[in-house]
């Protein structure tokens, strides 16, 4: 790196760090946070507990962002110092390529993390898969997000818990629901929501022609105890059955899938990963009150939609992404225009570039 690239990119970080500093709004946030503390050093703070767990994390996720952007001022000011005392192809100059390049990745996070500003953008998620018709070449396309899905949690150290799994007939999977515990998990995952397509030779194909294929995913964020969701015994129906599965251990002998209906909505949702009946009903309740609470996001964003003018559906045809693996490779995302050509590198759970893209653009691919 030469001295005038070193000068544009010092620039850049500036730039970056005050726009960082409009979004937040430090001096309002420590007025926040300085309320928030007289209020949790009321004699009586703790007698309504949850709404204390409330206001402590509030405070906490305040101090962190103030905490993070001063850091990242110090480190712009400390790579400025140590620009003016080296030289090209000094060794100091080679520590200071690597401060940049580390302040540059820090930058970056942190963007995207104060654009996770969303009611519920912090919240676990759960993720929902199911193939689109096609048969056996649509279910194994729905394994294959799956497992994409599954890696890229293991690279954000995210927690994977199973709470639905329906095989194919043949090969894949018929639906599965998945809960992702981790930090901001619903407010990166979010972005995955829609209809995923497929373009390859279908190894499925005696005459190894080229196939398209659907699945759709959709992303809802575990509700939090602190969320009030009223659901009455009446306005639900709880069904058991016998779990199903691949067989030997993973079958149960007992009835404890657990079957959901809501009655008002007709949303309907199972689970069956637990031996346990009361913990497999406790997880569907869980996912019955994210897609309630969805309904309503869905409900307002319509809303606003119909205001300005613009009315967008999620069906087949309407796809958020394509993959296409023959007869060339690439991964384009129709919502933002980003795409990679190592589609195996995407499948293999390489998902931050086509995430960041999708929430830097903002609200207008919202669906």
């Amino acid at each position: 790196m030469e001295t005038y690239e070193v000068n544009k990119v010092l620039a850049g970080f500036k730039q970056s760090l005050e726009d960082l500093t409009k979004a937040l709004q430090p001096t309002k946030l420590e007025e926040q946070y300085l309320a928030l503390n007289l209020e949790m050093q009321k004699p009586n703070f703790w007698n309504d507990t949850k709404q204390a767990k409330k206001l402590t994390k509030e405070a906490t996720d305040i101090r962190q962002k103030l905490d993070h952007l001063t850091t990242l001022e110090k480190k712009y000011k400390n790579l400025i110092d140590w620009f003016e005392v080296s030289e090209e192809g000094s060794e100091e100059w080679t520590i200071l390529e690597e401060d940049i390049d580390t302040l540059q990745k820090d930058v970056k996070a942190f963007e995207i993390e104060i654009l996770l500003n969303g009611p519920y953008d912090s919240n676990n998620a759960i993720i929902e898969l199911h193939p689109g018709a096609g048969g056996t070449e649509s279910q194994d396309w729905c394994d294959m997000l799956y497992r994409m899905y599954s890696r890229y949690a293991q690279k954000k150290r995210y927690k994977v818990e199973i709470l639905d799994y329906q095989s194919g007939d043949e090969a894949g999977i018929k639906s599965v629901t998945m809960l992702v515990k981790g930090p901001y998990a619903y407010g990166y995952l979010k972005a995955e929501r829609g209809v995923h397509r497929l373009v390859r030779i279908s190894p499925f194909d005696s005459n190894a022609r080229r196939h398209t294929s659907f699945a759709s995913c959709d992303v809802l964020p575990e509700i939090n105890d602190d969320i009030d969701i009223e659901i009455k015994d009446e306005d639900i129906k709880v069904d058991v059955y016998r779990s199903g599965g691949a067989g030997g251990q993973s079958v149960n002998t007992t009835d404890s899938a657990v079957r959901i209906t809501h009655l008002a909505s007709g949303i309907v949702v199972t689970c069956q990963n637990e031996r346990s009946q009361l913990k497999n009903k406790e997880a569907a309740m869980s996912v019955l009150k994210a897609k309630l609470v969805q309904e309503e996001i869905k409900r307002q964003e319509e809303m606003l939609q119909n205001i300005k003018g613009e009315q967008k559906e999620n069906a087949w045809g309407s796809q958020i992404r394509s993959y296409v693996f023959q007869p060339y490779q690439m991964v384009k995302d129709h919502r933002t225009n980003y795409e990679v050509g190592q589609v195996d590198m995407v499948m293999d759970g390489e998902l931050d570039g086509f995430i960041n893209a999708y929430l830097k653009a903002g609200d207008e691919h919202v669906e």
